[in-house]
């Protein structure tokens, strides 16, 4: 599995996270994704280990790892503006 370049998403969210208010900050730093999609994460992750995902499984299970590494990205970015705002405050 080929890992996005972290730089390239950190560079092209830079513009996008100078518009979040604290508000919607708070609300991205506190997702989680639900039980269900969580479990059914765990359970591809743990075949992934095992090597025994099918290519649709593992097409799907990569798709997760790079949506969460994006997702972890504008967490950060979110978390930086709630400790500007608090900061400021």
């Amino acid at each position: 599995m080929k890992a996005p370049d972290t730089s390239v998403l950190e560079g092209l969210l830079d513009p996008l996270s100078r518009t979040l208010t604290p508000e919607v900050a708070e609300r991205l730093v506190t997702f989680r994704l639900n039980r269900k999609t969580q479990a059914h994460l765990d359970r591809l992750a743990r075949k992934c280990t095992a090597g025994k995902l099918t290519d649709a499984e593992r097409a799907e299970y990569e798709t997760y790892v790079h949506a969460l590494d994006f997702i972890a990205i504008l967490q950060a970015k979110a978390r930086a503006i709630l400790k500007k705002h608090s900061v400021a405050s």
